[in-house]
């Protein structure tokens, strides 16, 4: 009966598209409530999806069914051919007597909690406590196995802190060295680490086109590796070789080039030459060298086969553990405004105690809990709901940065009765040395020193006066004209091959001995 899955189908998208306009009408006023009906949509567009694509095999009819049907309705006495499906559906209700039947009236109907209907059940398996919805990042397990890696064992990096570093790959911030980096341990951290923005990406956001973005990220990859500009994975011919002048320290010590280190004293020196690290990273530079110029003789044994076989496995693993890092990177820009939000949040959980804490998990549930759906517009709506977002303080507690009351300790620990007045800003004045550290990067502040003609705002932080700022600026110009003049004017000096240097540069290799 094609034709009856044909009217089926219309119906259901019908129904589906009834079900999605009911549900963009609403105005959710909590973030778990929002979630929740994004995700109710972004599975209702893919019943569409699917559904169209089963009603588009039955138009094209690619076995001559539906035209054998129609053909079969249409020819001889249409009562023969009723009865004939009339029993047919007699006889499969009397073969599958508790088969149930879809109603596609109440299926995609929006149910009220009244009606005994949990509808955020799924929302609250999806995100854990500590990311309250979406609204923070959970890095914890993630910051555990980020300080059992090789490289970073030895220091001791809080949860604040890599919370500043988690997208940075490359020294000073990411102290693992490249070699360390090709283990099966940092291959699945890194692994891990970007499975879990992504999925964390989906589930705030189902209704974007996330395949789209990440495909662009993957493009953007294969670019950048092709031209060898993934920061920290670039050619490592030159690392092989003797080492350069800039990597052989200030010049006023002894070298070792096999640790990259100087030492000051000559004892120090010689000690260390038996050292284990000394030894270890003597003999990973030699089988390095010994690689290297393999690869260069071009031999053609077995011995050089196998070595460019394991050359290659190690090139692919690289690239996997690249693109991981690239992947990292973009997603961690692309929800900066979460990172910053979860750094303010575990700085404010720290000062908390155990009970306030609870309590305001269990505030978070209550909240969540009340029936929060209402259609956009009504004065009748607008009027409760304005009601309902009035802080209860009975104790004229004072508020904290979020509107909240918080205790006396804690307003005067985050120091919120200070004032801290902004002349640039027009004279504003912000409570907290928190707010007043933030508001450096705000567009009020930053729009009132392009009032004053300074571009280039970040040289201007603690500063508040006009008059200040309007000083170092002149400072700063002056300062750039000098260099711009002074440049110009620099000594140039050419050694005995024909290589020209400045005066500067000249002196110090010469005094290195490599001129």
């Amino acid at each position: 009966m094609l034709l009856e899955d044909q009217r089926f189908l219309h119906e259901d998208l019908e129904r589906l598209e009834q079900g999605i306009s009911d549900r963009v009408l609403e105005d959710p006023r909590h973030i778990r409530d929002r979630l929740n009906r994004d995700h109710q949509i972004s599975g209702f567009l893919a019943r569409i999806q699917h559904q169209s694509n089963r009603l588009l095999e039955i138009y094209n009819d690619t076995e001559g069914l539906r035209a054998k049907e129609i053909q079969s309705i249409s020819t001889g006495d249409p009562f023969d051919e009723f009865y004939k499906q009339l029993n047919e559906m007699k006889d499969f209700h009397r073969r599958y007597p508790n088969e149930p039947i879809e109603n596609l009236e109440r299926a995609y109907k929006r149910k009220v909690p009244g009606e005994g209907e949990s509808a955020t059940a799924e929302i609250d398996n999806i995100f854990t406590g500590e990311e309250a919805y979406g609204r923070f990042l959970d890095l914890t397990t993630l910051h555990e196995d980020y300080l059992n890696l090789p490289g970073v064992q030895s220091r001791r990096v809080t949860y604040l802190q890599y919370l500043n570093i988690f997208n940075h790959f490359t020294p000073p911030q990411c102290p693992i060295k490249r070699p360390e980096k090709t283990t099966n341990q940092y291959f699945a951290y890194v692994g891990r680490l970007a499975d879990y923005l992504e999925s964390f990406l989906r589930r705030t956001q189902p209704l974007e086109d996330l395949d789209r973005t990440f495909a662009s990220f993957t493009q953007e990859f294969e670019k950048a590796w092709e031209a060898k500009e993934i920061p920290g994975w670039g050619d490592e011919t030159q690392a092989v070789g003797p080492a350069a002048p800039v990597t052989e320290g200030t010049g006023e010590g002894i070298w070792c080039p096999d640790c990259e280190k100087e030492f000051k004293n000559e004892n120090v020196y010689k000690n260390h030459l038996s050292g284990k690290k000394h030894v270890k990273a003597a003999e990973a530079r030699k089988s390095n060298g010994d690689a290297a110029d393999g690869t260069a003789n071009g031999g053609v044994n077995g011995h050089t086969t196998s070595k460019s076989a394991s050359s290659s496995a190690k090139n692919l693993k690289e690239r996997a553990i690249a693109e991981r890092e690239h992947r990292v990177r973009k997603l961690a820009a692309s929800m900066e405004t979460v990172r910053s939000d979860t750094r303010v949040n575990v700085e404010r959980r720290q000062g908390m105690t155990e009970r306030e804490r609870q309590l305001e998990l269990d505030a978070l549930f209550a909240e969540s809990a009340e029936p929060s759906i209402r259609p956009s517009g009504g004065a009748d709506d607008d009027s409760d709901s304005s009601g309902d977002e009035k802080i209860y303080n009975p104790l004229k507690l004072p508020l904290a940065w979020d509107g909240k009351p918080i205790p006396y300790w804690l307003y005067k620990l985050h120091g919120l009765g200070v004032e801290f007045p902004c002349e640039i800003c027009g004279n504003f004045v912000y409570m907290g040395r928190r707010a007043f550290d933030k508001h450096f990067n705000e567009a009020r502040h930053i729009y009132g020193l392009k009032c004053l003609g300074i571009t280039n705002t970040t040289l201007f932080r603690e500063i508040t006066g006009i008059q200040d700022a309007l000083k170092l600026w002149d400072k700063i110009t002056r300062d750039k004209k000098k260099e711009k003049s002074g440049g110009e004017n620099v000594v140039q000096m050419e050694d005995a091959e024909g290589n020209v240097m400045p005066e500067k540069v000249y002196y110090d290799l010469q005094k290195q001995g490599l001129l």
